[in-house]
This record gives C-alpha cells, sequence and structure tokens, in this order.
C-alpha cells in the first residue's frame, strides 16, 4: 500500500508540474524578452501565482493521500503579509523540508525561494523553472579548490548578487538552510559540529542576502523541523511513511544584527548571532526528543 501511495504521488506531482511549467516558460521568456520594468513586475506577479497554483496541488496531494500530520507552532509576532519582503531560515534534514515549508507558508508571504546546485538546472522541467523564476544557483567548492582558486569566492557572491537584484523587484520570501546541506551522521561527524542536532550554520549567502533586503526587509522568521520517527527519504516521504512533522515557526521581527549587517563590524556581529540563533536551536530540538522519549 505504501509503495502503491509513492507511485501516485510521484506521477501526481509529475503531471501536475508539467502542467504550471507549460504557462511558466512561456510567461518567463516573454518577461526576458520585454526589459520593461512594469511589464516585467506584472509578469512576474503571475509567475507567482503559478508558484502558488503549484504548491497549492502538492498541499492537496498531502491531505488527500494523508501523506503526513503537520503539527505546526507559531511563536511571537510575525505579522505575515503577502506584499513584505521576509528573510526565512530553517535546518535541514530531508527534501521533504521544501514541502513542508512551502505548505506551512503558502498564502502567508510572498513564494519561498532559495539557493540550490547549480547541477539541479539540469533537472527536468523543474530546473529551468527555478532558473526563470531567480532562484539563485550556485557553485559549492571544496575547501581544497578554494584555497588553491581563491577567485572562485567571487562566482557565488556574483550569482548571489544578482539574485538580489531580482528580488527587489517584487515582494519575495528568501528560503535560507544555513547549514547548506541536508544533516547526515556523517557529515556531522566529518564537520565536528559543536551541535548535537544540527551541522554548523554558514552566514556568508545570507549575510548578502540580508544585505540587499535591507531597507524592505519586513522580517525575519526562524522554522525549527523535526521529525519524530527521522528524517525520511523523499520517496518514504511521499510513500506516507512520515506519519508526523513538528515545526516551530518563530517570528523575530527584524533584529538587529540583521538590520546592522552594512555596518563595519555588521558581518561579525551577523555570524555570532547566527551561531546563538542555532545553538538555541539545538537545544530546542534536543527539548523535543528528550520529551517524547520521557527524559525531559
Amino acid at each position: 500500500m505504501d509503495t502503491l501511495r509513492g507511485i501516485v504521488s510521484i506521477a501526481f506531482i509529475s503531471v501536475h508540474t508539467v502542467l504550471w511549467c507549460i504557462p511558466l516558460y512561456v510567461m518567463g521568456l516573454v518577461r526576458i524578452a520585454v526589459p520593461v520594468g512594469a511589464v516585467r513586475r506584472g509578469i512576474g506577479g503571475a509567475m507567482d501565482r503559478i508558484i502558488d497554483g503549484w504548491v497549492a496541488s502538492n498541499r492537496a496531494l498531502l491531505w488527500s493521500l494523508r501523506l503526513t500530520n503537520l503539527d505546526v507552532r507559531f511563536q511571537g509576532d510575525a505579522g505575515f503579509r503577502r506584499d513584505g519582503w521576509y528573510l526565512i531560515v530553517s535546518n535541514h534534514q530531508s527534501w521533504a523540508d521544501i514541502l513542508v515549508l512551502q505548505d506551512i507558508f503558502l498564502g502567508r508571504v510572498p513564494p519561498l525561494k532559495f539557493f540550490t546546485k547549480r547541477e539541479l538546472i539540469w533537472a527536468p522541467m523543474v530546473g529551468v523553472a527555478m532558473w526563470l523564476l531567480g532562484f539563485p544557483y550556485v557553485r559549492r567548492y571544496g575547501r581544497e579548490v578554494l584555497e588553491a582558486h581563491p577567485e572562485l569566492r567571487e562566482h557565488d557572491r556574483n550569482a548571489t548578487l544578482r539574485a538580489c537584484e531580482r528580488f527587489l523587484e517584487r515582494p519575495t520570501s528568501v528560503l535560507s538552510f544555513l547549514e547548506g546541506t541536508r544533516f547526515t551522521a556523517a557529515k556531522h561527524a566529518a564537520q565536528q559540529s559543536p551541535h548535537t542536532w544540527l551541522l554548523k550554520p554558514k552566514s556568508s549567502g545570507f549575510a548578502y542576502v540580508a544585505e540587499a533586503l535591507d531597507a524592505r526587509l519586513r522580517g525575519m522568521v526562524d522554522v525549527t523541523i523535526d521529525y519524530p520517527d527521522g528524517a525520511p527519504s523523499f520517496w518514504d516521504f511521499l510513500c506516507g511513511r512520515c506519519r508526523r512533522v513538528d515545526v516551530t515557526v518563530a517570528g523575530l521581527g527584524v533584529p538587529e544584527a540583521v538590520a546592522g549587517v552594512a555596518e563595519p563590524e555588521g558581518r561579525e556581529t551577523l555570524r555570532d548571532w547566527i551561531d546563538d540563533l542555532w545553538s538555541a536551536k539545538d537545544r530546542s530540538l534536543e527539548g523535543l526528543r528528550a520529551g517524547r522519549d520521557g527524559t525531559g
């Protein structure tokens, strides 16, 4: 039964993705061909509604096949609005995180956009769609490569800054997985992460976005995702083997460390603030898991 549910999920996502991508491709090509500000903004709004439609289709799939149960708790005053710019940060354990986050924020804030590996531009249909929508594609170089070729550090920085120029055209929610990759025990051990349930956060790309959106930023949101039965693979998630997802959504306003990132000491202050945020998130996950184990 689980396998059948997974096959139906994959088929449904594939079909509705193709259907949404057809008008998206047409609008995206027109947007490129007509570099007039008002036209670009108008088409951008229509493309945002296509993203909403795609996410709403996935939500219908989650609920109709009962793939999981989302237990979402909201903290703080996020003041969500569709006409504002937001920075959203989250821990990252599974590709299912994307579906979970999109479902939670659908209709609350502008469609989520996030940084992704450059190789994914070749993903069928979705890769080109994300490029047309302004998702930043970045290369990820190993430490040894960067030490040998320090000029490569500028590639991702320039890609980020170009993406930020497009983010300013319309209200946007920028999603950042600060760990830069999905959590696994092997990565955790290799990093010698000081956290129990998280990898080390990275602040450089986030700092570029925070600085670019500074004057328009309406708020920042911190999301903590926890899978009580362990982080599922994407296939397991689509098969309905992830019975519950616990999510905490905390509205942080515009923290001083984020608003002041352009100041002389801003990058260092932001880095320290992110480290503190991640330490608090790790304690929160520890508390959740200890409570379920009866050891809290």
